[in-house]
């Protein structure tokens, strides 16, 4: 019988050689041939990614995408970036992560109790993938979700995070409350073994704003760490 760590990398490896939708595709492979002054010596993954993290993980953060220069360049959901830099401090201050920067693949970091993954895993041109992309990369969401068979709370950073997880809950049986739960932060919703939680994405248009401060992050992740019945 295959095990989770098995599931994982073979999910990965289907992952990374998928070429379904060719506006993605062309997006990351320009953004890596093109990149800004401060990239140019770096070499890109420009590969669609996998979710990172651990496979016993109760919790499940759900973003959008990677971003063009970000974790397309790094390898690594949510890396590379001001938001990844906003996420990972707070996985460290709420205990689940090791250390609190994420830098690239193979850096030493460690999730704890976490899991990070995207409803699509190519970035998108303005950071807005069309209906169809997300539905060609919905099913990676829903096997990563059926492997991840101890989480109980589904974190969506973003209303796209948040639509994902729904969707992603009623492909594979769990019950999902009508009409549609609304997003904002703080928001609930139970989606059978899961509880849905809404959390604004930790961009630069919401943290640079106020819109999205480090107490509101780290109080979403606290009610996570509740809800997922992992100690405090």
């Amino acid at each position: 019988m295959k095990g989770p760590a098995n599931g994982h990398s073979e999910l990965a490896a289907e992952i990374h050689a998928c070429r379904r939708c060719p506006r993605l595709v062309e997006w990351r492979e320009r953004s890596a041939a093109e990149p800004p002054r401060r990239f140019q010596d770096d070499e890109y993954w420009m590969r669609p990614l996998e979710g990172f993290g651990d496979p016993q993980a109760g919790i499940v953060l759900v973003g959008l995408a990677p971003a063009a220069h970000g974790a397309n360049r790094t390898g690594r959901m949510f890396t590379g970036d001001r938001s990844g830099e906003w996420l990972y401090a707070a996985l460290h201050r709420a205990g689940l992560a090791n250390q609190p920067a994420s830098e690239r693949r193979g850096d030493g970091l460690r999730l704890r109790g976490a899991f990070i993954t995207a409803v699509n895993r190519c970035p998108p041109p303005k950071n807005k993938p069309t209906p169809a992309e997300r539905d060609n990369c919905l099913p990676f969401l829903e096997r990563e979700l059926a492997l991840l068979g101890r989480s109980r709370v589904l974190v969506a950073l973003g209303s796209w995070g948040w639509d994902g997880a729904l969707r992603a809950a009623r492909a594979l049986g769990e019950p999902a409350p009508r009409p549609k739960p609304r997003f904002g932060h703080g928001a609930e919703a139970e989606l059978g073994r899961w509880t849905l939680l809404g959390s604004y994405h930790p961009s630069q248009q919401n943290t640079f704003t106020g819109r999205l401060t480090e107490p509101m992050l780290d109080a979403v992740l606290a009610r996570a760490r509740e809800l997922a019945g992992l100690p405090a």
